[in-house]
């Protein structure tokens, strides 16, 4: 394609042939142009055949070339939908994955039995782009949430996503439950790394090559992690309280267990995400 005169839906002609060639899928070509434009899917097609200006076309063909190169195209947009609302992302943190959403939708449905009340303390421990913690708050504006990380530039890109959603969140910086160790909690949420070494071979060329790898990668076969979080979380719980982690899908057994061994009065229980694998481990603790 040159960078001649073309209308709208020419360059997604080119965008979608190209795109389908490299094995990518075609709908990124929308969701390019969207970008480029900066409109959305209705004044997109609305604007079919008008003539994409020289730069903006330029930008158009790098931009697909660039994730035809394997760049992920959130990481390009700055822009992934998550639980309903838009959240600015970059390489500093893992694009938010639908499945995290059940991790909120299910949370949320515990809470309401669990608890009698609203005024509750919650922490999202590895925030990443703070997509757990600013959906909890949007959809529970009382709840009192806390979200950590330990790194600072996943921390920056939370919370410039709490300031443009409107969520009054605290944000702490540290290695998991060090910097909430202060005070006692309703529920504690995490998604943290949870992939093993040994995966790699197996992975998308586009995750190893630009998602941050210690937000992906952890020892101990991937359960390092939740075996401190179980080994540390229930001197910090109030009771009733609730946990709830992610896992990956084989992982099931293993984080139950290790929650099962080290919180006393507890139900543990493994759930399933919307295509039937094992995907969060719930721990309701009682007493």
């Amino acid at each position: 394609m040159n960078n001649d005169s073309k209308r709208v839906f020419e360059a997604l002609d080119w965008a979608s042939s190209i795109l389908e060639e490299a094995n990518c899928e075609t709908r990124v070509g929308q969701l390019l142009m969207q970008y480029v434009l900066d409109v959305d899917y209705t004044h997109l097609v609305m604007a079919m055949q008008d003539e994409v200006a020289a730069a903006d076309l330029q930008k158009f063909e790098e931009a697909v070339h660039t994730h035809i190169g394997g760049m992920p195209v959130q990481y390009i947009t700055h822009h992934e939908e998550f639980y309903g609302r838009s959240f600015y992302v970059d390489e500093n943190v893992l694009i938010p994955r639908p499945e995290t959403e059940e991790l909120v939708h299910y949370s949320l449905q515990r809470m309401r039995k669990l608890f009698g009340h609203d005024d509750i303390q919650v922490a999202d421990i590895g925030t990443g782009s703070g997509a757990i913690a600013i959906s909890m708050k949007k959809e529970c504006a009382k709840l009192h949430v806390t979200a950590t990380d330990i790194s600072a530039a996943a921390l920056a890109v939370a919370k410039r996503n709490a300031e443009a959603l409107e969520a009054d969140i605290q944000f702490l910086e540290g290695d998991l439950t060090a910097p909430i160790a202060h005070q006692k909690w309703d529920v504690v949420l995490s998604n943290p790394p949870y992939i093993a070494q040994s995966e790699v071979a197996v992975m998308d060329d586009s995750v190893i090559k630009h998602e941050p790898h210690t937000a992906l990668f952890a020892e101990e076969d991937g359960l390092i992690l939740y075996r401190k979080l179980a080994e540390n979380l229930p001197a910090l719980m109030n009771r009733p309280g609730l946990i709830g982690v992610e896992i990956g899908y084989l992982q099931g057994n293993a984080v139950a267990g290790f929650f099962r061994q080290h919180v006393e009065h507890a139900k543990v229980e493994v759930v399933k995400d919307m295509f039937g694998q094992d995907r969060m481990v719930f721990c309701e603790l009682t007493k």
